[in-house]
């Protein structure tokens, strides 16, 4: 008989046992799961914003390097950068005044009057010209290449075509 109560009272054990299982997580388990997920986000999150921010830096700087090789080849012919158009870079028919690139907007100007390339102004010489990548992400850098061998990136607003005090050269 009493084996016949251990049999009873194991197989009473496994069904409690399934029961459970059938049941599902506990509250507890489940907020430890929450926590470690938690966890793993605010360590991981921070280190994927700076490599997006990273890669849109590049992407602009790639851009501006692109920019600027068309403007010299484009001076090689005609002994100026007046007229010059990245219209035909990106496959726009009409006059381009400003390039937008993932979070950045680039903008080319005439070195010494700071006027676009495109003007017809007489009084422009062309001789020299200067790009500005400013971008929409506070926390990331605006650029600045001109003619002249200037290249400074800044996490603040950069102000001038001529120049950047004390910034970051790329």
């Amino acid at each position: 008989m009493s084996h016949l109560n251990n049999k009873i009272s194991n197989t009473i054990r496994i069904t409690n046992s399934i029961t459970f299982l059938k049941n599902g997580f506990t509250l507890i388990e489940l907020m430890v799961v929450v926590v470690i997920l938690a966890i793993i986000t605010a360590i991981a999150l921070p280190s994927y914003t700076a490599y997006t921010r990273k890669a849109a830096v590049s992407q602009a700087e790639q851009e501006v390097q692109k920019i600027a090789e068309q403007l010299e080849r484009h001076k090689s012919r005609n002994f100026s950068y007046k007229g010059f158009d990245p219209g035909y870079i990106y496959g726009q028919s009409s006059p381009m005044v400003s390039v937008s690139v993932k979070n950045y907007t680039l903008t080319i100007r005439d070195l010494d009057s700071q006027k676009l390339l495109t003007s017809t102004d007489r009084d422009m010489r062309g001789q020299g010209w200067a790009i500005k990548a400013e971008t929409t992400d506070s926390q990331n850098y605006n650029l600045l290449m001109t003619s002249t061998g200037i290249r400074c990136k800044s996490k603040t607003t950069i102000s001038s075509y001529q120049s950047c005090s004390g910034d970051e050269t790329w």
